[in-house]
C-alpha cells in the first residue's frame, strides 16, 4: 500500500510524459504481481465503489483528531479536498504497515461494504494509525470511490509494454475488458492475471470468443479548410463519412453467439437486443465496429433519447418501440476469424459492403470545398460533422497516427453568451480553486442594463424574484475551456463575490459573462430551463459584453429548433 502511495503521489505531482512512465515502469518492476495487478485496474480507469459513507469517515477523523465538526468543515473548505484535509488533521501513526495494495483492498476494503458504521468506523481509524500522510490519503480516496489520477491507460499501457518487452498494441489488447470484469463482479485483479498481462508474445495466438479489439480513435481537423490539400493531399484519396452521435461499439460474432463491447469496454449486449438479433445472421469471426444510435423517422434520434433507453433497468415493449436502437457500421476488423486491422481501409470497407448490416454511407465531392458545402448539411441530418479516413490507413489502436489516420470534422459548436452564478472547487490539482461553474441565461431579454442590475440587487439581497418578472435561468454546467491563469483570475473574482455557501458550492454575485459552447441541445424535464446541452465547454470569457447582453432562454429555444 505504502509503495502504491508513492507511485500515486509521484504521478499527481508531475506532468512530463516520460516521468509519469518512468515512475510506473519502476512501480510494475518492484511490486508483487497480485499488488501490479491491482494497480494497472485502479490506474487504467477502474473505479471502486464507495464502502464508507463520507459522514462516518468525517465523524471518524473529527474523532480521532479530536475536534469539532465545525473546525474540520473550516479546514475542508481551506483546502479544499475532503482525502486531503483527513490526512492533515489526523495525529501521526503509531505503527508502519507493509501489507500490500492487493491484500489491503480484498482483505481489508471491500468487506466494509455493508458493515455497521461503527465497525466501519472503528477499522477505518486502527488502519489510519499505519499509514503516513500519503497512505493515508490515498486509502480515504480509495475507500470513499473518489479515487483518481493524472494518468491515461495509454501511458499505463506503454509503461506495461516497456516493463516486459513487449509490443505496446499487445499489451493494449489484452487490457481490453480488464476494468470491466471487475466492475461486473466476473473476475479480480489477481498475479494470474497480471501475469498473463506480461507474458511473453505468442504469434498468432486467438483471442477468447468474446474479447474485443481496442477501439481506432481519430484526431480533430487542426487545420483550415484553405489547408487541407497542402495537409490530406486529394480528396479522392479519402472516404468521407457523416459523424454519428450514438454509442460506439464493436458487435463481435463468434462460437455462435454475439458480444456487444461499448467504447468504455462495458459489455452491453443484453441493452441492444435489435443489434444482437442483425448480428446473429453474421458469420462467426466477424467484429464489427460501428456506431449505435436510435433511429426515428428516417434519421437518428438525439443522444438524450438513446441515454434514457440506457438509463432503464427493463427493456419493455413501449421502450424498444419508442426508443429503437440501430447499428450503422463503421468498419470490418475481423472477417471469418482473422485479424483484418492491418489491411487498407478500401478493401476493408468492400468486405463489409457485402454484410447484411446497414453501412454507414459515403459522402462524396470532387473537392474539399465540396465536401465543406455537403457538411454544412449536418445539423439538419442530425449528425455532428464527417469523419475522413484514408483508403490506405490500417485499423490502428486509440488514439495514434502510426498505421493510418482518421479525422473527424466536426461542425463548429453551437454557443451563447450566459452568466456565471455557481462555482465549485475542482479536483486534483485544481482542488484548491473554484473551476466548476454553473451558467444562466434570462428568461427574457433585459429592457435596459438597469433592469438587469436591479435583478442582481435582488440576489444580492436574497429576495426572490417576481412572479413573471425578469430572473436568471440556470441551464448548464461546465469546467473546461480556460487556461490556467484565466482559472485563477475567476477564481479571485469568486471569492471576492460570494453571497452563499452550500457545502462545497459557492452562490456568487453576477457579474461575468462567459461564452459557453456545447456539442447538442435538447429537451430536458430535469432541468428547470426545460433544456439540456451536450458536452458544454467554456470559449471564452466575454470581459467585452455587460450582463444586460447575456443570451436568453429564447436563444436556446431557436438553437434547439435549428438543430
Amino acid at each position: 500500500m505504502q509503495r502504491f502511495a508513492r507511485l500515486y503521489t509521484e504521478l499527481d505531482s508531475t506532468t512530463a510524459t516520460q516521468e509519469k512512465v518512468a515512475a510506473l515502469r519502476r512501480y510494475f518492476g518492484e511490486a508483487a504481481p497480485a499488488d501490479a495487478a491491482w494497480a494497472v485496474y485502479l490506474l487504467a480507469g477502474g473505479r471502486p465503489r464507495q464502502v464508507v459513507p463520507t459522514r462516518v469517515l468525517r465523524d471518524a477523523a473529527c474523532e480521532a483528531a479530536g475536534i469539532d465538526d465545525w473546525l474540520f468543515e473550516e479546514c475542508y473548505q481551506a483546502v479544499g479536498d475532503f482525502a486531503e484535509t483527513v490526512a492533515h488533521v489526523l495525529p501521526p501513526p503509531a505503527a508502519t504497515s507493509t501489507l500490500g495494495l492487493a491484500a489491503w483492498v480484498t482483505e481489508r476494503l471491500l468487506p466494509l461494504r455493508g458493515m455497521p458504521p461503527e465497525e466501519q468506523k472503528r477499522r477505518v481509524r486502527a488502519w489510519w494509525d499505519e499509514l503516513d500522510d500519503a497512505g493515508r490519503f490515498l486509502l480515504i480516496k480509495l475507500i470513499g470511490g473518489g479515487f483518481r489520477v493524472g494518468v491515461s491507460r495509454i501511458l499505463v499501457t506503454r509503461a506495461l509494454a516497456e516493463h516486459a518487452g513487449l509490443d505496446p498494441k499487445c499489451v493494449a489488447q489484452r487490457m481490453m475488458g480488464f476494468t470491466t470484469l471487475v466492475a461486473k463482479g466476473d473476475a479480480l485483479p489477481d498475479e494470474a492475471r497480471f501475469l498473463a498481462l506480461v507474458a511473453p508474445q505468442e504469434a498468432g495466438a486467438a483471442l477468447q470468443a468474446g474479447h474485443p479489439y481496442p477501439f481506432f480513435l481519430a484526431h480533430q481537423v487542426d487545420v483550415p479548410l484553405a489547408q487541407f490539400d497542402g495537409r490530406l493531399g486529394p480528396v479522392g484519396q479519402w472516404f468521407a463519412e457523416w459523424k454519428y452521435d450514438g454509442i460506439r461499439a464493436q458487435v463481435i460474432k463468434r462460437a455462435g453467439e454475439v458480444w456487444i463491447w461499448s467504447r468504455g469496454e462495458e459489455l452491453v449486449t443484453d441493452r441492444f437486443p435489435e443489434v444482437v438479433a442483425l448480428a446473429e445472421a453474421l458469420p462467426d469471426g466477424t467484429v464489427v465496429d460501428g456506431e449505435i444510435v436510435v433511429w426515428k423517422d428516417g434519421r437518428p434520434a438525439p443522444f438524450a433519447v438513446l441515454q434514457q433507453r440506457i438509463g432503464r433497468k427493463t427493456l419493455t415493449r413501449k421502450v424498444l418501440a419508442e426508443a429503437p436502437a440501430h447499428l450503422i457500421a463503421y468498419d470490418l476488423l475481423e472477417w471469418q476469424g482473422e485479424d483484418w486491422r492491418s489491411r487498407p481501409q478500401a478493401e476493408r470497407r468492400a468486405q463489409l459492403e457485402r454484410l447484411p448490416l446497414p453501412l454507414s454511407p459515403l459522402v462524396e465531392a470532387s473537392s474539399w470545398q465540396g465536401l465543406a458545402a455537403l457538411r454544412e448539411q449536418s445539423r439538419e441530418r442530425g449528425v455532428e460533422g464527417l469523419m475522413l479516413k484514408h483508403r490506405q490507413s490500417a485499423y490502428g489502436v486509440g488514439r495514434t497516427k502510426a498505421e493510418g489516420t482518421w479525422w473527424k470534422w466536426k461542425i463548429d459548436p453551437m454557443s451563447v453568451d450566459c452568466v456565471l452564478i455557481y462555482a465549485q472547487r475542482g479536483h486534483g490539482r485544481r482542488a484548491s480553486l473554484y473551476t466548476d461553474y454553473t451558467f444562466a441565461v434570462w428568461n427574457r431579454p433585459p429592457r435596459d442594463a438597469a433592469e438587469a442590475q436591479a435583478v442582481v440587487e435582488a440576489i444580492v439581497e436574497r429576495r426572490p424574484p417576481e412572479p413573471g418578472g425578469l430572473q436568471l435561468v440556470p441551464f448548464a454546467k461546465a469546467y473546461s475551456g480556460l487556461t490556467d491563469e484565466e482559472f485563477r483570475r475567476i477564481d479571485a473574482v469568486i471569492r471576492r463575490t460570494t453571497l452563499e455557501k452550500f457545502g462545497p458550492v459557492r452562490s456568487v454575485k453576477p457579474t461575468l459573462v462567459f461564452e459557453l459552447g456545447f456539442e447538442g441541445i435538447n429537451r430536458s424535464t430535469r432541468h428547470k430551463s426545460g433544456i439540456a446541452v451536450r458536452f458544454p465547454r467554456m470559449l471564452r470569457i466575454r470581459e467585452d459584453k455587460p450582463l444586460h447582453e447575456a443570451d436568453t432562454l429564447a436563444t436556446l429555444e431557436t438553437l434547439l429548433a435549428s438543430s
